[in-house]
């Protein structure tokens, strides 16, 4: 027996037009459940509606729907884009409403691609929302993450960082509570159809996933590694429109010197992504040796986030000034950092006074960071979203750092979505995670992803802060991102047999 729907929304629901609009807005409602709003329910029981949306459609209807779906979801969710590329990087109108478009057509082609593999491969039974549907859309999630380049953005496990499936993080991953978020939304599809054995099969995947994910969440993987130590993070808040104005650097250099002068006494000061707005041999040749001999006469590390150029070649780096050891970013932004574009579209971009020099991506296998006797895994802007990559010096460092500059976002939803992500980052590797930006987000993040201790966004500050640095492996750091996609993978094949064995 199936549980019935009212009949006026099954009458409803006989349109395909109907259910693509009911998919758009469904997908749309997927951001309240990520920070600023944290309702985390929301996006599980939006993937429970689109598997309802998806029933007896036919594949091609179905991708349409999951197209729908996805597109509500980004276009939602990554609205911000539009501030940035036009109101702030000066980008004309339509080629910021093309690119922002664009990437939220190219978000939503993973969604319908879900779709349509559902359907096609027979979705509809319980066992398909028990094990196809879940373990589908944690293959296509994950690999929405890394294929050309990557937008993990908006994944799903992200939103659950404060419900009882962030216990699943430090084993599983993000993608492995994304896992728990497909089962539980395919476990409650399951439930409607009625009968002993889908309600039973249902309930037994819900008691399995949030009993586990809570038993895992009182574990304690990594433990406390020597004495704590006194972090300073400057939030210089210079106005993006102002930053790269030659008439602000030496306010700018002025303004941070000052800001540090008054915490001499902390073993570590970190300053922003580019807080210095010019590359690194255009400054001021007496100003970063002053602000590393202030540091040294008081034992203290100033890491900085500067541009360089090498060679020829221009790096978006952090910057250890009494060590000189140096670390540049690998994930670059696409037509952020770089511009995968032809020639003749980068003559117009120049010709039209916006960014066309390509930033380059730092080398594999860099030597990490060292300060205070600590070793230090950092990362800068968005590359803390990618955390597979970062495996190798989470498993050495004591501390994480990030430095950021989400003035690009101005007072959208994106710096707080962007402080989840680095949540999500501390709580998998066990490690607390130090975030100095900009205009804010600056924030202290404990080793369960709790939130320390944070700055008013806008605000011109210092974050100061006693951390203690933790060793010892979580089992993500371990293996990463490979148990939870193996699972998928088993989901996948287990509904394969039960098809052919029906």
């Amino acid at each position: 027996m199936t549980l019935a729907l009212p009949a006026r929304f099954t009458a409803l629901l006989r349109s395909e037009r109907a259910r693509m609009l009911l998919a758009t807005v469904v997908g749309a409602s997927i951001p309240l459940g990520f920070a600023p709003f944290g309702i985390w329910p929301i996006p599980i029981l939006a993937l429970a509606a689109l598997l309802l949306l998806l029933e007896e459609r036919r594949p091609g209807g179905a991708a349409r729907i999951g197209f729908a779906f996805g597109a509500g979801c980004f276009l939602a969710g990554t609205y911000w884009l539009y501030h940035s590329l036009h109101v702030l990087g000066g980008a004309p109108l339509l080629l910021a409403l093309l690119l922002m478009l664009g990437l939220v057509a190219i978000m939503a082609l993973y969604s319908a691609g879900y779709a349509w593999l559902l359907r096609r491969l027979g979705f509809g039974r319980f066992t398909s929302c028990l094990l196809l549907a879940p373990g589908a859309w944690t293959l296509i999630e994950w690999w929405r993450g890394w294929f050309m380049s990557g937008f993990p953005w908006l994944s799903l496990g992200y939103a659950q960082i404060d419900s009882p499936l962030a216990g699943l993080a430090p084993v599983l991953g993000v993608y492995g509570v994304s896992l728990a978020c497909a089962l539980t939304a395919g476990a409650l599809v399951a439930c409607r159809r009625g009968g002993l054995l889908p309600i039973g099969s249902a309930a037994t995947v819900l008691v399995t996933v949030w009993g586990g994910a809570a038993l895992l969440g009182q574990q304690t993987w990594t433990a406390p590694s020597g004495a704590p130590v006194r972090v300073a993070m400057v939030q210089g808040n210079v106005a993006q429109e102002d930053k790269w104005d030659p008439a602000y650097l030496y306010p700018t250099m002025d303004l941070y010197l000052e800001l540090t002068d008054e915490h001499w006494d902390a073993d570590i000061v970190i300053w922003p992504e580019a807080a210095i707005p010019a590359l690194m041999h255009q400054i001021d040749d007496d100003y970063l040796p002053l602000v590393a001999a202030r540091a040294e006469a008081s034992d203290t590390e100033v890491i900085l986030g500067i541009l360089r150029r090498e060679q020829g070649l221009y790096y978006n780096s952090l910057l250890s000034l009494r060590s000189g050891e140096v670390y540049s970013k690998r994930h670059l932004v696409p037509f952020g950092e770089y511009f995968p574009v032809p020639d003749f579209v980068r003559t117009w971009m120049r010709l039209m006074d916006l960014p066309y020099a390509d930033i380059e991506s730092g080398p594999q296998g860099q030597s990490l960071l060292r300060a205070a006797g600590l070793t230090l895994g950092a990362t800068i802007c968005y590359e803390d979203a990618y955390g597979q990559d970062q495996l190798t010096s989470v498993r050495a460092a004591d501390l994480l750092i990030n430095v950021s500059n989400d003035a690009w976002f101005g007072t959208s939803i994106a710096p707080h979505q962007h402080l989840q992500i680095a949540r999500m980052r501390a709580l998998e590797a066990g490690r607390p995670m130090l975030r100095a930006t900009n205009t804010g987000i600056t924030a202290a993040i404990g080793p369960r992803g709790e939130v320390i201790s944070t700055l008013p966004q806008f605000q011109t500050d210092v974050l100061v802060v006693e951390v203690q640095p933790y060793g010892g492996r979580t089992p993500y750091a371990r293996w990463g991102d490979t148990p939870a996609i193996l699972l998928a993978l088993l989901l996948v094949a287990l509904a394969w047999v039960a098809d052919r064995r029906r």
